[in-house]
């Protein structure tokens, strides 16, 4: 069980880390980067752009491995997972990450750094998550 778990802990704390020192926990930083007619920080660039980087790796890597190094099998999606709920569920995100200048991996990272104004975040977040809940169960 902790096996398997342990991968999981260190993949979230270097994901906050890397969150963290990329300025991703920053909503001043996020809404600048955001601002493109206005005073623009383009900063956030790479910090996408290592993203990128390290995903094109994973895709090819992926297809060369015969399963997932802590998994029984790889989870990837397929066509027919892009519905107009996620569309939807998608514009608003970046809506929603555009207007509080966070999204929840840094709400949440952003919740040892300051975590007052991080918490306001993350409970209407979570807010968010159950009434999203609440319906897709009476559909």
């Amino acid at each position: 069980m902790i096996s398997r778990q342990l991968p999981i802990l260190v993949s979230g704390v270097l994901f906050g880390a890397g969150l963290t020192l990329g300025g991703m926990t920053d909503p001043a930083r996020v809404r600048g980067f955001l601002d493109l007619f206005g005073d623009w920080d383009p900063t956030l660039a790479f910090v996408m752009g290592g993203a990128v980087i390290v995903m094109a790796i994973a895709w090819w890597l992926q297809p060369k491995l015969a399963r997932p190094l802590f998994a029984d099998a790889f989870a990837l999606p397929s066509r027919r997972d892009l519905t107009p709920k996620l569309i939807g569920g998608s514009a608003l995100f970046g809506i929603g990450w555009g207007v509080a200048g966070l999204c929840p991996g840094p709400g949440v990272a952003a919740l040892v750094i300051e975590p007052v104004s991080a918490a306001i975040f993350v409970t209407a977040m979570l807010a968010g998550m159950f009434l999203v809940r609440l319906t897709e169960s009476d559909t």
